[in-house]
């Protein structure tokens, strides 16, 4: 289950922010006439479709193994558990139309009714995100049922159990962090073009607009992370003492930068910071902060999922301090002279910046289920209670089988887009054999046709 969310999640950024990133690329190119943005916009809806296709294997995948892995409890919270995935496959179908009909009207419909058809999609995504999120924050923080004898959920609450104390905190902090994860994966891209010396306008605009949007939003994740961790103070106290590696409950708890906590509560390594955890969860050194072993042993995380978590969260906060100030780089730069940052350190930074961005992506995942650690429905069902009985043999066979269907359905997609990306350039460059944009990519279902037509075509009023 791990490998299969590990792997799905990297999909995430993609399915749920490049249409809005892809509409803002389109809208430019129709209300200023401008075909490079056009010709952006189609490319990039070419690898929103790979990537959904990809993404209904991976997903599907993950479908199955809800039942197959954890029978104990789709069985008693089903109905509860349920019901963000019910929310999430309406959005899966709505998007799959939506995004059919995106493909299809690029050659099809007047520019501005093909604009308003796409207008959409990105709502549908961010409708599946909310069904994924509601189910993880329910299990974070589970409300909306009341339990009866035997201790199974009845008198469910749709609407207490959809909204959670923890899923508006967790869907923000998800959609935008996912949003500007998506915003500087695609900039990177045209980075390394820059950096190879590709200074044409369709590399700058490449460049701009997607890095533009997630420079905006990077101080605004810091501020939502910061946020979702007071929440977790309050809502889940004994996984903010793992993250934070607070042993006992107390005031004027330090706090710790990576570093390893052992079994007897001591921490080695790492950096200490005097009372500054207690600042940050309360704004005064005299906060008091509930510590591990505030609960029995059997009710929180080991040392070593505490430590995993509290790592993963630290990984996390580095990576996007380090962001604020790229954005703050590219924001100064900007207002004062209009125009990217001269320095190719700032273009190495921002190539790296994408992939660091999908590592935070983790890492938060890892922060949210290891720290929950070990119940699966927090403070109500243990994994060990929830977790299939199947032999190790038949797990490892699966398992088997899913990193072979990943790594197949992985390799394609990166095969197409290194295929697409070379015909893209063939058509730009005019080759082979004075190949126009027309002859490599004239008979597709998707991608530019020639510029000229473009320019002429999907300009102007319907």
């Amino acid at each position: 289950m791990a490998f299969t969310l590990a792997s799905h999640i990297l999909l995430v950024p993609f399915g749920v922010a490049l249409p809005a990133i892809t509409l803002l690329m389109h809208y430019r190119g129709l209300r200023k006439g401008d075909a490079v943005a056009l010709l952006l916009a189609r490319r990039w809806s070419a690898v929103m479709a790979v990537q959904f296709a990809i993404g209904i294997v991976t997903g599907t995948v993950l479908s199955f193994e809800f039942g197959l892995l954890w029978p104990g409890m789709m069985g008693r919270w089903g109905d509860v558990f349920g019901l963000g995935f019910g929310i999430e496959a309406w959005a899966f179908f709505l998007e799959a139309i939506l995004i059919a009909v995106y493909l299809y009207g690029w050659r099809r419909l007047k520019p501005w009714t093909h604009f308003w058809l796409g207008v959409p999609l990105p709502l549908a995504a961010l409708m599946g995100a909310f069904g994924i999120v509601a189910a993880n924050a329910w299990m974070n923080t589970p409300r909306g049922f009341t339990l009866d004898a035997s201790g199974r959920p009845v008198n469910v609450n749709v609407r207490q159990a959809v909204f959670t104390p923890m899923f508006g905190p967790e869907y923000w902090h998800f959609v935008v962090g996912v949003v500007l994860t998506a915003g500087y994966v695609v900039a990177g891209v045209y980075a390394v073009g820059l950096l190879r010396g590709r200074r044409d306008r369709y590399h700058r605009l490449g460049f701009t607009l997607p890095f533009t949007v997630a420079a905006i939003l990077t101080p605004v994740q810091f501020v939502l992370g910061d946020s979702i961790a007071r929440s977790v103070f309050q809502k889940q106290p004994v996984k903010f003492a793992a993250t934070e590696l607070v042993w006992k409950t107390d005031t004027h708890v330090p706090e710790y930068l990576f570093g390893r906590l052992h079994a007897d509560g001591s921490v080695s390594g790492g950096i200490k910071i005097p009372q500054l955890d207690s600042v940050l969860a309360g704004f005064r050194p005299t906060t008091e902060v509930t510590g591990l072993t505030s609960v029995p042993a059997s009710d929180r995380p080991t040392v070593i999922q505490a430590t995993i978590a509290h790592w993963a969260f630290d990984i996390m906060v580095t990576v996007g301090s380090l962001l604020v100030l790229l954005a703050l780089w590219y924001g100064w730069c900007w207002l004062r002279r209009r125009e990217l940052p001269r320095s190719r350190w700032f273009l190495r930074c921002a190539a790296l910046a994408g992939a660091a961005c999908l590592l935070t992506v983790e890492c938060g995942w890892i922060t949210t289920e290891v720290g929950r650690q070990p119940w699966i429905v927090y403070q109500n069902m243990r994994v060990s209670e929830a977790v299939t009985g199947t032999r190790a043999a038949s797990l490892w066979t699966m398992f088997g089988i899913v990193v072979v269907v990943y790594v197949l359905a992985f390799g394609s997609f990166l095969t197409v887009l290194a295929k697409m990306s070379h015909r893209w350039r063939l058509a730009d460059e005019g080759a082979p054999a004075g190949a126009g944009v027309g002859g490599l990519e004239g008979g597709i279902p998707y991608g530019p046709r020639p510029l000229s037509t473009t320019a002429s075509g999907d300009g102007g009023d319907e």
